[in-house]
């Protein structure tokens, strides 16, 4: 988009929100990069030129705006709609693989040789992989410099800089502040340090409007005892991360989610945001979603009903799968009873003071040895099971952010026991495909009679073509004609 020029400039002009992160207005004359909704008064036409992401502007020597700090703005949406290499690579940097594994870990996730990924991502976003990691660190240098006590030296290696002259010379090149600066900046405004060590508080910004009432309704009402629980208005649930493993505590907010992370090691903080994001589906774009289902009349009041929901994901799209496995022609309930027994069993064990987490969910390392004679599911579940795990441990089936979707559907499906409905929704929540769909899925089909909608899976297909590429969004306002516990937010 940042080459449309005259859309560039009515969405500056217009300080229109919906545009925040789809592009970067730098200004010539100042020398700042600013989101589309900066509250300044705008530029002058002639002074304004675009970029595709702020890596891009600091590379060309734009330094962010104080005031509509455009590093925080939500990521771009087109990233969690497309599953080229572009857009597979950007949500490998955004779960931090360039800075454990640099540019070359990223490439070989990709299959692609670096010089390829490079030109590739220079291309279209104007910054190589590097640039846009290096961008990504500072936004998470900034977030620990405003909001915790830690000392500078300990920011700077947690948040991914090789040295604290780094990361002191990038954070005065991307802000225009010394860290020290910045963070007596936020003691000005009011912000004040967590009470409990290791604990960060923030907000997830996101573009409006946001129903909340499904999105932590599902993760609520299918929420594993011990991993996941509502609490006092939060959804709190343990994460797996690649440093240790951390608790975080979400909270629907007018204009925000409000996030409480704690971590064993503040080196996981990105990883953490980012995959909170992709739970909630924070990126997404929902005046563009809505607007295309609104087109068929028979959603249409569904749509102007409850504007804005978005399709609850997962955090580990591994522990996803083996969930949908579970949860095959059997009820919520009993879906979270037999995760839970996983749980018990294999899980390990955390401490949670605030609250009543006990464990991770397994590993599928951990579950490779399980003995399937005691599950208490059907002969062929079982086998479904075994041999899910065994593809995720010895990487035969790698699931998450680099996946190419259609690549990972024909691999789930040669696999026993997985039809349509599992693949499709580990396709939806798991691998976040916005255009998976569930014509069979029994929820589906009842929403569907009773909006007169075609009834068999085959012409009700046909009929959500005009959908596309949004299905995924069309199942989640469908699911809500339902009175089910996952289409409401707990009490």
């Amino acid at each position: 988009m940042h080459a449309d020029t005259e859309r560039c400039v009515r969405a500056v002009q217009s300080k229109d929100s919906r545009f925040d992160g789809w592009f970067f207005t730098a200004v010539l004359t100042t020398g700042i990069y600013c989101r589309p909704s900066c509250p300044v008064a705008p530029p002058k036409p002639e002074n304004m030129t675009f970029y595709p992401s702020a890596a891009a502007c600091q590379q060309a020597g734009f330094r962010a705006c104080k005031r509509c700090r455009p590093d925080t703005s939500p990521g771009s949406p087109q990233w969690n709609a497309r599953a080229d290499a572009v857009a597979r690579a950007m949500r490998l940097i955004g779960d931090g693989i360039v800075d454990r594994e640099g540019v070359p870990g990223l490439a070989a996730r990709l299959g692609y040789s670096t010089r390829q990924i490079e030109r590739q991502l220079r291309a279209e976003l104007g910054a190589g992989p590097l640039a846009l990691a290096r961008a990504q660190r500072a936004q998470t240098a900034r977030l620990l410099v405003e909001t915790t006590a830690m000392p500078m030296a300990e920011i700077a290696f947690a948040a991914g800089f090789s040295s604290v002259r780094a990361f002191n010379d990038t954070v005065r090149e991307v802000f225009a502040l010394a860290p020290g600066e910045l963070r007596a900046r936020a003691a000005r405004g009011g912000s004040t340090p967590p009470p409990a060590p290791g604990a960060i508080e923030l907000r997830l910004p996101y573009r409006e409007p946001l129903n909340p009432s499904n999105l932590f309704g599902h993760l609520a009402a299918t929420g594993v005892p011990g991993v996941e629980e509502w609490r006092e208005g939060s959804y709190r649930r343990t994460l797996r991360l690649p440093y240790g493993h951390g608790i975080v505590a979400l909270t629907p907010r007018p204009r925000h989610i409000a996030c409480r992370l704690s971590l064993t090691d503040p080196r996981d903080l990105t990883i953490a945001i980012s995959r909170c994001r992709w739970m909630l589906d924070l990126d997404a774009d929902p005046v563009a979603i809505d607007d295309r289902l609104r087109d068929d009349p028979l959603l249409r009041p569904l749509v102007d009903q409850a504007p804005g929901r978005r399709v609850p994901r997962t955090v580990d799209a591994a522990e996803f799968a083996v969930r949908a496995v579970l949860g095959q022609q059997v009820s919520t309930a009993a879906a979270r009873t037999h995760a839970a027994r996983l749980v018990t069993a294999y899980g390990d064990p955390v401490d949670d003071p605030e609250g009543g987490l006990t464990h991770l969910f397994p590993s599928p390392t951990a579950l490779a040895a399980l003995d399937p004679g005691t599950l208490a599911l059907p002969r062929s579940r079982r086998t479904t099971l075994t041999t899910l795990v065994a593809a995720l441990a010895d990487g035969s089936l790698r699931l998450g952010a680099d996946s190419d979707w259609e690549e990972a559907r024909a691999l789930l499906r040669a696999l026993p026991g997985f039809g349509p409905w599992t693949v499709e929704v580990i396709a939806m929540r798991a691998l976040g495909d916005p255009d998976a769909f569930l014509p069979s899925d029994l929820g589906m089909r009842r929403a569907a009679a009773g909006l007169a909608l075609p009834a068999t899976p085959a012409a009700l297909t046909a009929h959500a073509a005009a959908w596309r590429p949004w299905r995924a969004y069309a199942v989640q306002y469908l699911w809500a004609t339902e009175t089910h516990p996952i289409n409401y937010l707990p009490e």
